[in-house]
């Protein structure tokens, strides 16, 4: 765009949104939703929002993005903002900072490296991280923690979990359970395998729109105006593990067609940044092959493409 990215106002920024949230309501293929999780498999997979958060709080939007709806593995971002606060460096003896290359709720990658995660953003990864938080709290006190912490971020006190979402993936919840124990069984969990996962699936229901969860992005921007809950050392490496592993294993596909750091979750939303700029949400149910929302991360190319934003200049 003439001009360069950062001479975009805030009314062509909602231009842009407003080009994209059109042309997604006139997409016939948009995914199929999380059908394994009950109480998602009925969310109405023609639903698409997205909003954009400026540094300052302005935010802009388009579709359904008042609508609130399910994050799931969104939430490992601000669980490890938390665990990095709390443990620093140490947190990287139990789980580690590299690609999966497989599927987010794999069990091969974890047998093979005898309990130790790939990474944070993996769900053996987040269930580890749960572990490490939740060590000298009981669970409601940690997910109220977490609940403080995005309601402190996002300026909204109106951010909860959503009980029935939670109830459903405790039980259904097999696979989760499976990494659970074999990570226990390699020494890798201080607390019992029943406690972490209760608060891990409540931290995955927990409900945002798209302009909650954009508001709540801004503390990753990194820029004057936007929010320091965390250090700005804390928000590199967060950034860098959403580029690196936000997207399991299309995450290098995400990184090379979008260029920004982003983390998605199974009902549907996605939460990207563009340092120094913005942070960004969407929300389409339908999932891709990968897990991650199909309209969404086309959305997400799009922008990328309409405003020049990239981390790789």
């Amino acid at each position: 765009m003439p001009g360069g990215p950062r001479d975009l106002s805030a009314d062509q920024l909602g231009a842009i949104l407003t080009e994209i949230g059109e042309e997604m309501s006139e997409r016939e293929d948009r995914g199929r939703v999380a059908s394994y999780i009950p109480e998602l498999a009925g969310v109405d997979p023609a639903r698409f929002g997205m909003a954009l958060a400026l540094p300052d709080g302005q935010v802009l939007s388009t579709g359904d993005a008042a609508v609130g709806f399910s994050i799931q593995s969104v939430s490992k971002v601000f669980a490890l903002a938390i665990a990095l606060g709390r443990l620093g460096d140490q947190l990287w003896d139990r789980v580690g900072r590299e690609p999966s290359g497989n599927p987010f709720n794999s069990i091969l990658q974890l047998e093979h490296e005898n309990g130790i995660p790939r990474n944070p953003f993996i769900n053996a990864g987040a269930i580890v991280v749960t572990d490490a938080i939740l060590t000298g709290h009981p669970p409601k006190a940690l997910l109220g923690e977490i609940l403080d912490f995005i309601r402190d971020a996002a300026g909204d006190e109106n951010i909860h979990i959503n009980e029935a979402v939670a109830r459903s993936e405790t039980e259904t919840g097999h696979l989760n359970m499976a990494l659970a124990h074999f990570i226990a069984a390699h020494g890798n969990l201080r607390n019992p395998v029943e406690m972490v996962l209760g608060a891990y699936f409540h931290q995955c229901a927990i409900e945002m729109s798209c302009v909650q969860l954009a508001r709540a992005g801004r503390f990753l921007i990194a820029a004057p105006g936007a929010p320091r809950i965390v250090s700005l050392a804390r928000v590199r490496r967060i950034n860098a593990l959403m580029l690196t592993c936000g997207h399991y294993d299309a995450s290098g596909d995400f990184a090379y067609r979008v260029g920004l750091p982003g983390k998605s979750g199974v009902g549907g939303g996605i939460l990207a940044v563009a340092p120094g700029r913005a942070a960004i949400a969407v929300w389409s149910p339908g999932l891709n092959a990968r897990g991650n929302s199909a309209l969404g991360s086309e959305a997400m190319e799009m922008l990328a493409k309409r405003t020049g934003w990239s981390v790789f200049g």
